[in-house]
């Protein structure tokens, strides 16, 4: 599909300048861009690039000089990743599910399936669930019974819902992503020695081999508005209470969110973060890749980690960690510089000492 240049400006919210009815047919690198497709050129570090490519229009730095660089339409974007937003929105071409329920679906006559909802081929839609209007459901899904799924909701292939989750609208949902399987919660006859180590900080204590019992997860998951979880993320139910995320929160890929936790608004969980149970996360929050927290802890509003960071205790507002476990990051930083120099300070202390205790000296 074809878009002119005037609706490309008009869907990012910036000004276009020259022959606002050139059309495009896709976006592409400037070396490689053809006549047909927009050059993303958003830093003058691409305008050599311009010149190996044949592009006719590009969204280009602000104060480019689009026509000395041969371009007969430009968009000047001041914020590049934010105009990529509305740019890649209008130009993404879908999945490819039709319209309708495909006849391999199967959708327990008790569903409420909404208006201009599509439903792909092998999944299915458990008891007295609800889709909203305008969802998209891809191939091999499940959603449990009596699962809520607000309007405009986008669940990519093999995603599942469990029984009881309530979602809000805009949901969007990566290949393999699993709300509502039950969290991690066993227990043993008598104390463990995980539990003793726990206390102690390293004893195990007396404690005897014993079998985990199963604890079963009575409470589900409740997911806000315009929340987004990524490929192979996980969010288990809740023991007793729902586990829950907050509006507007983003899930990375290979994230796992324990029971009990609650996430706030707006915040990021980076790719193989993964949060224990009984979490309490305040609202902006951005925990940097493979960042871990501790269960029964919490993290006040606007924290951000770094990536790698193990959380081990509560984190104020504000505060920016890194490290394992996790500490101010300037302090981080102060310790890393530290350890650099450790194989120095050892070269220095073993000069110092053959300097004092040199065989034969009259001390």
């Amino acid at each position: 599909m074809r878009f002119t240049i005037s609706q490309i400006a008009a869907a990012i919210g910036m000004e276009a300048e020259g022959d606002l009815d050139l059309t495009i047919l896709r976006a592409t690198e400037p070396a490689d861009a053809g006549p047909d497709d927009l050059a993303l050129a958003m830093s003058p570090k691409y305008a050599e690039a311009l010149g190996q490519g044949k592009a006719r229009a590009a969204l280009l730095w602000p104060g480019a000089d689009w026509q000395g660089l041969g371009l007969k339409a430009a968009i000047l974007v001041p914020r590049p990743r934010l105009a990529m937003a509305g740019l890649t929105a209008m130009l993404d071409p879908g999945q490819g599910v039709e319209p309708g329920i495909h006849p391999s679906a199967v959708i327990d006559p008790s569903a409420v399936i909404g208006a201009d909802v599509r439903i792909g081929p092998l999944s299915v839609v458990g008891a007295r669930a609800r889709i909203g209007d305008g969802s998209v459901i891809g191939p091999h899904c499940s959603i449990g019974m009596d699962a809520v799924l607000g309007q405009g909701a986008w669940l990519r292939e093999m995603v599942s819902i469990g029984a009881r989750v309530t979602i809000g609208d805009r949901f969007i949902a990566q290949p393999g992503a699993r709300i509502g399987g039950d969290g991690f919660s066993f227990v043993t006859p008598e104390v463990s020695g995980a539990e003793n180590a726990r206390k102690t900080l390293g004893d195990q204590g007396e404690a005897k081999a014993q079998a985990w019992v199963r604890i079963h997860s009575l409470g589900s998951v409740e997911i806000g508005d315009d929340v987004e979880v990524g490929a192979n993320c996980t969010v288990d139910n809740g023991t007793i209470r729902n586990t829950r995320i907050g509006d507007g929160s983003k899930l990375d890929n290979l994230v796992h969110v324990g029971h009990n936790t609650r996430v706030g608004r707006d915040c990021l969980l980076c790719g193989q973060t993964g949060v224990s149970g009984s979490v309490e996360i305040g609202n902006n929050v951005v925990l940097g890749g493979q960042t871990g927290v501790v269960d029964n802890i919490f993290i006040g509003d606007g924290v951000i980690s770094g990536g790698g960071t193990k959380i081990l205790s509560n984190v104020p507002a504000g505060r920016v960690i890194m490290g394992y476990p996790g500490v101010k990051m300037e302090t981080h930083t102060e310790i890393y510089k530290a350890q650099r120099r450790l194989p120095r300070l050892m070269r220095d202390l073993d000069a110092l000492k053959k300097a004092v205790f040199k065989p034969g000296s009259s001390d």
